[in-house]
């Protein structure tokens, strides 16, 4: 029974993030794909992209680019993120609000109350010197991105053909 429960039942989302991921993939190439829904938190978080360079570039210029695009808040950076990778990549707010305030002190992003005469929602609009660094990153992580696709088409090779 406890491995039914991990495999998840028939037609029910599977309980493993990456399961999860691969059977949308599946879904897709099929043309079988169910409408799009928000990503489910996983609770866990994956360290697909590996410790320093995941918290040093690949966040927060996946925070820059979702804050150029609209202004938004903590929480919804990491619906944001989920959903974009499908619940695959968990944010902890123990790391998304850290970063964001650094990001603010460095001057990236600034942040403002929803109601200024109470604490509320903080939302962060870019700077220049995001918009700044943001180019920067894009230029950096790409050949990062590249080699990870790479290497993960790599393992699939080996694995499935």
């Amino acid at each position: 029974m406890a491995e039914r429960a991990k495999r998840g039942r028939r037609g029910a989302e599977p309980a493993d993030p990456v399961a999860r991921a691969a059977r949308g993939a599946r879904e897709r190439a099929s043309g079988t794909e169910p409408a799009r829904r928000p990503a489910k938190r996983a609770g866990r978080s994956m360290d697909v992209f590996g410790g320093e360079i995941r918290r040093r570039d690949v966040f927060p210029l996946l925070v820059l680019h979702l804050i150029a695009r609209d202004p938004t808040y903590g929480n919804h950076l990491i619906d944001e993120i989920e959903e974009i990778t499908e619940g695959v990549i968990s944010v902890n707010p123990n790391t998304i609000y850290p970063m964001l305030r650094e990001m603010e002190a460095r001057g990236l992003i600034e942040g403002s109350w929803e109601h200024p005469d109470r604490r509320s929602r903080r939302y962060y609009s870019i700077t220049r010197d995001g918009r700044r660094e943001y180019k920067r990153l894009r230029a950096e992580v790409e050949p990062f991105l590249d080699s990870v696709i790479r290497s993960v088409g790599l393992i699939k090779g080996e694995i499935y053909e």
